[in-house]
């Protein structure tokens, strides 16, 4: 009988008889990288007052406070809470920290990647890191789809590797530190940058409007009439509106059609009320206007008001746009012709102010 040759634990472990130079100097430069990160957090420790400072102020903005939450449907309810935006933010004003998403593995032919999200305070030496299996399928109504263009597979891998990257995040951030965040991004958010109520609801309506939601589906939603919406619908609707964008949402999950009901089907129909009977047509001037004439004889475009050029303006600021991002915008709106705000028509100028985000 042939006995099983015993394994000695004293052998040291193969490795490849020859180390290329390039892997040997990415083997050294990771080690030396890792090295000097804790060196410079331990001779620049963080100050959790600038910290707090710096949280604050970047929380005060829109632009954050507008991606620092998110909503999806899941199992019939509407989960939310805060997004990974606000999690890298948080992770930066914290300083000392360093977060990543690895793809270790993919297999094609099971169809999976396996991916590790991670979070390390090297002040502190804190670290969280999850490993994961993702299969390459998205979920549909009809059951889970099959992925296999290689650009649907990183998105779903990037997709799912954010979820634990934002749970790693907050795992080593003081808890303190998030809940403030996200009370001062709530703030912010129903603040709307100090603009007033009514012409925030204006916005939001027209938002809206642009993605097929009327004002009445708002106001299911919302549950009250537009002219009783406070900051606090506002800001929800902001919410809502971004995770549409993201696709974490859709229009039938937050908006849902509203139900007839059996009374509704089974009442009688209204009597019809008689129309009014058709007032005579009034003779039509025989010299038209002054007005009306010098209409017809220029055709030319009126040019945009001093008035909307400044509110124009107003609302770049507002939004921190760039001169390059402005031109853009100016160029979408007027099909090429100018980037100018003194060259816009006075309907180019009332187009350009509407499609502005709220």
């Amino acid at each position: 009988m042939t006995l099983p040759t015993p394994i000695d634990h004293t052998a040291p472990v193969a490795v490849p008889s020859r180390v290329g130079q390039a892997t040997a100097v990415e083997q050294s430069r990771a080690v030396a990288e890792v090295q000097a990160a804790v060196i410079v957090a331990q001779q620049c420790p963080r100050s959790v007052a600038q910290a707090r400072t710096d949280m604050q102020a970047s929380c005060d903005q829109m632009g954050l406070a507008e991606r620092a939450f998110f909503r999806f449907a899941r199992g019939g309810t509407t989960v939310s809470g805060a997004s990974v935006h606000l999690a890298r933010e948080l992770a930066r004003c914290w300083g000392n920290v360093q977060y990543g998403i690895n793809e270790l593995r993919r297999d094609d032919v099971h169809g999976e990647s396996e991916m590790q999200a991670w979070a390390w305070d090297v002040q502190t030496n804190s670290r969280s890191s999850s490993t994961f299996i993702v299969p390459h399928k998205r979920d549909k109504k009809g059951g889970p789809e099959r992925l296999t263009d290689l650009r649907d597979i990183y998105e779903n891998n990037a997709n799912m590797g954010a979820r634990r990257l934002r749970e790693a995040i907050f795992s080593i951030l003081p808890p303190w530190f998030t809940e403030e965040a996200k009370e001062r991004c709530a703030r912010t958010i129903e603040h709307g940058g100090g603009r007033p109520l009514p012409e925030r609801i204006e916005g939001a309506v027209r938002t809206f409007e642009r993605i097929g939601v009327t004002v009445d589906r708002l106001e299911q939603k919302l549950g009250r009439d537009r002219d009783r919406w406070t900051q606090y619908d506002i800001a929800q609707l902001v919410v809502t509106h971004r995770s549409i964008e993201r696709g974490e949402v859709t229009i039938e999950d937050e908006f849902p059609p509203r139900r007839v009901t059996v009374d509704e089907i089974t009442a009688p129909p209204a009597p019809a009320t008689p129309e009014p009977a058709a007032a005579a047509p009034a003779e039509a001037p025989a010299t038209p206007p002054a007005a009306e004439t010098a209409e017809v004889d220029d055709p030319a475009q009126p040019k945009a008001y001093s008035s909307q050029i400044k509110k124009l303006s107003a609302e770049f600021n507002r939004l921190g746009w760039t001169d390059e991002q402005i031109d853009s915008y100016l160029l979408d709106i007027t099909g090429g012709r100018t980037s100018s705000r003194k060259d816009l028509t006075a309907a180019e100028a009332s187009t350009a102010i509407e499609r502005l985000p709220f």
